[in-house]
This record gives structure tokens, sequence and C-alpha cells, in this order.
């Protein structure tokens, strides 16, 4: 069984979305420009960085999206707002 995923972006983000889209229906998708709560959860979770999307899947926090690399485990570069 795979892990769920928790997304933090916002919802005009073009990477969030495209991150969305390919984790499909194991990703959670919190907007944090409608809740400054999750909004500070998501700073710190990526160690004070304010860039989206943060991608969260177990142990692992990632910040941006590049697609197929990202999926693959690779370094993901800066994709975000």
């Amino acid at each position: 069984m795979t892990e769920e995923v928790t997304i933090y972006g916002t919802s005009t983000c073009p990477f969030c979305n495209q991150a969305r889209a390919a984790y499909g229906e194991r990703a959670r998708f919190i907007d944090v420009g409608a809740d400054p709560n999750r909004l500070q959860e998501m700073i710190t979770l990526s160690g004070g960085r304010r860039q989206v999307p943060v991608i969260v899947e177990g142990e692992k926090v990632s910040v941006g999206f590049l697609g197929d690399t990202s999926l693959r485990g690779g370094v993901p570069i800066f994709g975000g707002t």
C-alpha cells in the first residue's frame, strides 16, 4: 500500500496543479492561500521556505515539483511560486 501524500500549495499555482494531477487520488491538497494556520504548518515543514508546492510523503518533504523527475525521487528544482 502506498502512503498518502500531502501537497501544500495554492489553487493558482501551475506546479501545484501538476503535482496534484500526478499524485492523483493518493494526494490530499491543502490550499495555504485559504488557511493561514496551514500556511504556517507548511513553512515549518519546509524549513522556513515560502515556496509551493511543498509535498509531504511519509517522512520526506520536497519543495517544488518537476513532473516525472520528482515522482522518481529526483531532486526537485525551483518550480513554485
